[in-house]
């Protein structure tokens, strides 16, 4: 393996966003030819450090949600924002150990990864070119670097957004989602009914809310149940705590943490989601409608606004559910290049094509 096969690629385990674009980049780079090792930023920061970020993080979403709406528009303003890159920077001597033999690209998929990593382009001591993944259609100061080599972006509005915010490159890219979102073929969504004890003849409306199951889920399910107009279908993650309420409380189509959601998903009529993250853009590819419905604090809310204002999944409020549940139509995801292409192109300015999509 020589240095031009070498990618390493940096995301983090808070929430599944951000390591489920990693895995899917790696995938598509690995078959293009590259070797991709991935990391996670949390484990990189002395001791346990970023294992107690990560479980303050998702305490607040639990117990303080409306927090996380002052803490990031905080997080937003330049003084605030230039420490948050510093406490960032406590991740350097174990990244610099990681990029010891140098690599031919580095990828990150996580903002906080990509301040470290941009510190180290803007310095020297890192030559090899850095690509950054954002993985939200709303675009934090956090989330972009002035000082990395190219920013891709799920959508256009992302892309300009980057831009504003100091990206000296930002590209509108196709979204990263596994190939196993795909919208059912004939007879398929009647099987996947039927492996998960779901009925062929109701309108289902799937409600995520992410690996965390966090949010208003048991009211969004709730006011699903209440309209009518379609049958609630509840992934609770891994919080087992909100699945087992749910199932108290009378619904039935309840699950934990699902191995295979593609299927799940071609199961369905429509999605409900509340945050705007990767679950979006796989259940657009699914070729369903997806709903914004009680979003989450912060990302999830400044997620909302960029979706609802590019048409691409629609806000709506409860007295508009009923009426959005029956009548949703599907968005189509928004067009541009493979992001594995461009990454690619970054150390091979004549790619080599995938051997696989």
């Amino acid at each position: 393996m020589t240095v031009e096969d070498r990618v390493v690629l940096i995301s983090a385990r808070i929430g599944a966003g951000h390591d489920g674009a990693a895995a899917e980049l790696a995938r598509r780079l690995g078959a293009r030819g590259f070797a991709v090792s991935r990391h996670d930023y949390l484990d990189l920061l002395p001791g346990r450090l970023g294992q107690r970020l990560c479980d303050a993080y998702h305490r607040e979403l639990e117990v303080a949600p409306r927090s996380w709406d002052f803490l990031l528009a905080a997080l937003g303003s330049a003084p605030l924002a230039r420490l948050a890159g510093s406490l960032a920077g406590l991740a350097t001597p174990r990244l610099r150990e990681l990029l010891a033999a140098p690599p031919a690209l580095v990828v990150s998929t996580y903002p906080l990864a990509s301040q470290v990593l941009g510190a180290l382009r803007r310095t020297g001591e890192l030559t090899a070119p850095v690509g950054v993944y954002l993985t939200d259609p709303s675009v934090h100061r956090l989330a972009v670097s002035p000082h990395v080599d190219l920013h891709i972006a799920p959508n256009q509005h992302a892309a300009t957004a980057a831009g504003r915010r100091g990206a000296p490159k930002a590209i509108a890219a196709r979204p990263v989602v596994a190939p196993g979102f795909r919208p059912p073929a004939p007879g398929e969504r009647d099987r996947a009914r039927e492996r998960f004890g779901l009925a062929t003849g109701e309108r289902l409306a799937l409600v995520v809310s992410g690996s965390w199951g966090v949010g208003e889920v048991e009211g969004t399910t709730e006011d699903i149940a209440a309209t009518g107009a379609a049958h609630p279908v509840v992934v609770c993650g891994r919080n087992d705590a909100l699945r087992e309420r749910l199932r108290r409380a009378g619904f039935t189509r309840v699950f934990g943490w699902v191995d295979d959601m593609p299927a799940l998903m071609r199961a369905c009529d429509v999605v409900v989601q509340n945050a705007g993250g990767l679950t979006t853009l796989e259940a657009l590819a699914t070729g369903l409608p997806v709903l914004t419905y009680r979003s989450l604090p912060g990302h999830g809310r400044a997620n909302a606004r960029v979706l609802d204002e590019i048409g691409l999944v629609p806000t709506v409020s409860r007295t508009g559910l009923a009426t959005a549940l029956s009548t949703a139509s599907v968005a189509g995801l928004p067009a541009g290049a493979d992001p594995a292409r461009l990454l690619a192109a970054m150390v091979r300015p004549a790619a080599v094509p995938a051997r696989a999509a």
